[in-house]
């Protein structure tokens, strides 16, 4: 199914927001929860699945679905469609402190695959489904675990992501990362995961016993502050759980 052409901006620095604007029946498809506001004329309906088969039959829409549940989203999608003439606009917020990234899906290969909590919203007729990690050590070790969310399609897509948001091209290369790092990867880069070399590197150079490799053709795109290390720098100072209380 061939993606709606959707049009959008970005709003706001450290906490963004992305607005779309939608032409007469076009819709953008997004996590349950993700949207801010929208305009006159929008409908809204929670379906089951992305709607980028519309011929998939219930089961498949439910095995869709229920592979979803796998990675700790919703069962279900939210499908806004503008249902009156002229433009009309939608707007999705990230959940936490950190920058929106689009994706034109056809400019990669018309793939992606990122983190499982990264996708906010895309262009219907984008499918969203997940890849499980075919390595061993990447599954066990990589932060990402062996699931991960696959994207496909050819209109744009959003991921979400802490702090600042960089995109890294390789041509042959091999990049190392931390891997609570890594928000997506393109067609074409080859992901694993390898273990700090040296005893004193492993235990006392802070950056954990395992690292992120990625290497071939394509696209990279890091975080700065992933989330998880946000949570462990708030709770770590938390006064319920033994942190200062001492104002400031």
């Amino acid at each position: 199914m061939r993606s709606d052409e959707i049009d959008y901006q970005i709003i706001g620095h450290a906490m963004q927001m992305v607005e779309i604007e939608l032409d007469q029946d076009e819709t953008v498809i997004a996590e349950a929860g993700a949207m801010n506001y929208m305009e006159d004329g929008i409908d809204f309906e929670t379906k089951m699945g992305d709607g980028s088969d519309v011929n998939q039959g219930f089961m498949g829409k439910l095995f869709s679905a229920g592979k979803r549940m796998i990675t700790g989203e919703s069962l279900f999608m939210t499908h806004f469609t503008n249902r009156v003439k002229g433009k009309r606009c939608v707007a999705f917020a990230a959940p936490f402190p950190g920058s929106i990234i689009p994706v034109n899906l056809a400019e990669t290969g018309n793939e992606i695959t990122c983190q499982k909590d990264a996708f906010l919203c895309a262009a219907l007729g984008t499918k969203v489904d997940i890849a499980f990690n075919r390595r061993l050590g990447s599954g066990f070790f990589g932060g990402e675990g062996f699931i991960l969310e696959r994207l496909q399609g050819d209109g744009l897509a959003f991921l979400h992501a802490g702090g600042t948001v960089i995109e890294k091209k390789l041509n042959g290369e091999t990049l190392r990362l931390d891997t609570g790092c890594l928000v997506a990867f393109s067609q074409g880069i080859d992901y694993d995961i390898e273990m700090t070399r040296g005893l004193k590197s492993m235990f006392f150079g802070g950056e954990g016993l395992f690292m992120a490799t990625l290497s071939g053709h394509g696209s990279v795109w890091i975080q700065s502050l992933p989330f998880s290390r946000l949570a462990d720098r708030i709770l770590e100072h938390a006064p319920s759980i033994g942190g200062s209380n001492k104002g400031e």
